[in-house]
């Protein structure tokens, strides 16, 4: 027999949901962010020539930190419409933008391609557009909670590109011999 969900069901549902994807895409992202130094923690980072508008350091664990969480509710708000016409379509480009989400880390960091990392960020930025449009057509909410990364992103795009530009040889500017700093 199929009954409808009150609405405390639906709540308790969400709230389950949220419980589970907030906590996996937080570990993901800290899982990615220390696969490789960053930071005052890489000394190939260090001897980059950056722009005077980049943030501090601090700023970037903070932001990544609130726009997982974002992230994750609005994951959970898809996942919790069950049987909407586009839900399906919407968490593969989710899944798919937050994977190339988690490879910039070591690409940049770790494996130091710097030009490389600046169009994973286009295309990172790319797909999480499309992301919420397909998040939109199922729950406005959701869409709506990816706006501050879409912010975030096209900030971490033009950084990128302003450090590729002043590093044109960023790639050789590897300590001590090191061609990676990719932790295993």
């Amino acid at each position: 027999m199929r009954e409808i969900a009150s609405k405390g069901q639906l709540r308790r549902s969400l709230a389950r949901r949220i419980a589970v994807t907030v906590p996996i895409i937080l570990l993901l992202g800290f899982l990615s962010g220390r696969s490789a130094p960053s930071g005052d923690e890489n000394q190939w980072y260090l001897a980059l020539a950056k722009p005077e508008w980049q943030p501090p350091g601090w700023a970037f664990p903070v932001a990544w930190t609130l726009l997982y969480a974002l992230m994750g509710v609005a994951l959970a708000l898809i996942l919790n419409a069950r049987g909407a016409r586009g839900r399906n379509v919407a968490i593969g480009l989710f899944v798919a933008q937050l994977l190339l989400n988690f490879a910039w880390t070591p690409v940049f960091f770790g494996l130091h391609l710097v030009s490389m990392s600046a169009v994973l960020i286009l295309a990172i930025l790319a797909l999480a557009i499309a992301t919420t449009f397909a998040f939109a057509r199922v729950r406005r909410a959701a869409a709506w909670l990816m706006v501050p990364y879409l912010a975030w992103l096209s900030f971490a795009s033009l950084l990128a590109w302003d450090i590729d530009r002043r590093n044109p040889a960023g790639e050789t500017l590897v300590p001590s011999g090191t061609t990676t700093q990719i932790r295993l």
